[in-house]
């Protein structure tokens, strides 16, 4: 074993389901969600994981795959998506991931189309390229609104994002749970030992789940693993983001992170895109991520990454 670190990496697929995806530790996503949703949504008693794997209502639609989806106890649904690079279309997958459980929520016969409210929250270990100059501001809390008014359209589709890289406070500095959990996701890899001002039983109870010593030899393999996927991950698709930001060519920029060539010019014809998407895709897979799953990151079909 090569690791150092005494806590996990909650960015890792690993360590994110280990402190928040467990039935056994839902205690702590209810805890962490109460943190950061607004005074409208209520606090959360409860939550029911469902299914993470989404399809559409028919054949020709796409399915979704989510990292968490719950509902509590009055039926609201929650999407909660670790976004651990850049992607220059997350918001607009955001949008496509809310309307799943929209549409799921469509009764046969007559029905007067009233729906319960839909939250999907992104955690990202990156700063969206829009929001570099409002370096300050961490909580961003979407919802419809009526440009003629400024007044909220529509209250039960709520869209939050943690820019999780602008938060810079020290430990000395944290008040709210808020804060705390915020501190703990941007620092719990380089933290050695509990800070006081994280001693509460719900925070206690992280860091008890996310040390590396406690794990059996087969958890801190897998641990090592995902760590692994998660470093190759983020060091491809920002490889990619950046050299196609430098590049300075209109398709390449235009259609994302992991468009163009990740090695040499990118070229803006449509092929060369294609390729360097399949290029991400492969180096992915060749990473330990499933077809799947790089599919899905890279947008490009599954069937291309199966062996012929």
């Amino acid at each position: 074993m090569t690791l150092k670190e005494r806590y996990i990496n909650p960015f890792t697929d690993f360590g994110f389901k280990k402190i928040f995806g467990s039935e056994v530790n839902k205690d702590l996503l209810i805890a962490f969600l109460n943190s950061l949703l607004p005074a409208d949504a209520g606090i959360i008693a409860d939550l029911s994981f469902l299914p993470t794997e989404q399809t559409g209502r028919s054949d020709y639609d796409r399915r979704a795959i989510f990292d968490l989806h719950c509902t509590n106890e009055h039926g609201d649904t929650f999407i909660v998506e670790m976004q651990r690079a850049k992607q220059n279309y997350f918001k607009d997958r955001s949008v496509f991931y809310a309307s799943f459980p929209i549409q799921q929520q469509a009764q046969k016969g007559s029905w007067d189309f009233r729906l319960k409210p839909v939250y999907m929250v992104g955690i990202l270990d990156f700063i969206f390229d829009e929001d570099q100059a409002s370096c300050d501001v961490v909580h961003h809390e979407v919802k419809l609104l009526d440009r003629s008014t400024g007044q909220v359209f529509y209250n039960k589709l709520t869209f939050i994002y943690l820019e999780l890289p602008k938060f810079r406070k020290s430990v000395d500095e944290l008040i709210t749970d808020f804060d705390k959990w915020c501190y703990l996701l941007r620092n719990l890899p380089e933290l050695t030992d509990r800070p006081q001002r994280l001693q509460e039983k719900i925070f206690s109870k992280v860091f008890e789940i996310a040390e590396i010593a406690k794990y059996s030899p087969a958890e801190a393999a897998a641990y090592e693993d995902s760590l692994k996927i998660y470093r190759d991950l983020k060091n491809v698709i920002d490889t990619a983001y950046d050299e196609g930001k430098a590049e300075g060519k209109a398709e390449g920029i235009e259609e994302g992170i992991m468009q163009g060539k990740l090695e040499g010019k990118v070229e803006g014809k449509a092929e060369g895109i294609q390729e360097g998407k399949l290029e991400v895709a492969r180096r992915l897979v060749a990473s330990g991520m499933s077809a799947e799953q790089a599919a899905g990151i890279a947008g490009v079909p599954v069937a291309l990454l199966q062996p012929s």
